[in-house]
């Protein structure tokens, strides 16, 4: 078992009343985040908008934050993330905050306290780069974008 490691939360002012991130299932990987709205707010077919959580984290040197969409938001209403994952670095303090885009057909509500997308905590590790001519060969190459092809046929 992995040794759990802190991870301080703040509040921001307002929201007080919303629930902080918490682990749903004993394997879960991420924690729900929750709409800081004042007042319903709709995202209609096409639309994005960003949605703040009413928290602010401190990570530890060496972590970040992976901000992720729900597949069940995904599945039955089409609710995403516009940038895919966002990151959250863990020298940063200010508000997380979720920029959600309705890719369904049809208007979507969000309500304060709505569990609007998930997190996922990581290591991370700085690299130096250094720069060269030459990298070494492996069977792959440069191949990419589908190269291995759709099946095995």
């Amino acid at each position: 078992m992995n040794k759990k490691v802190n991870l301080f939360i703040k509040k921001i002012e307002g929201a007080e009343d919303l629930e902080i991130p918490k682990y749903m299932t004993s394997g879960a990987s991420g924690v729900d985040l929750y709409a800081h709205v004042k007042e319903t707010t709709i995202l209609g077919p096409g639309e994005y908008k960003l949605i703040s959580t009413g928290i602010a984290i401190e990570l530890p040197i060496g972590f970040e934050a992976q901000i992720r969409g729900r597949s069940g938001l995904a599945a039955k209403h089409g609710i995403g993330l516009v940038n895919g994952i966002g990151t959250i670095d863990a020298d940063y303090r200010g508000e997380i905050k979720v920029i959600l885009i309705n890719w369904g057909r049809i208007p979507f509500e969000i309500q304060r306290g709505d569990r609007i997308a998930q997190m996922v905590v990581q290591r991370v590790e700085q690299v130096n780069f250094i720069l060269t001519d030459t990298l070494t060969n492996t069977k792959r190459g440069e191949g990419g974008f589908g190269h291995t092809g759709k099946s095995d046929e």
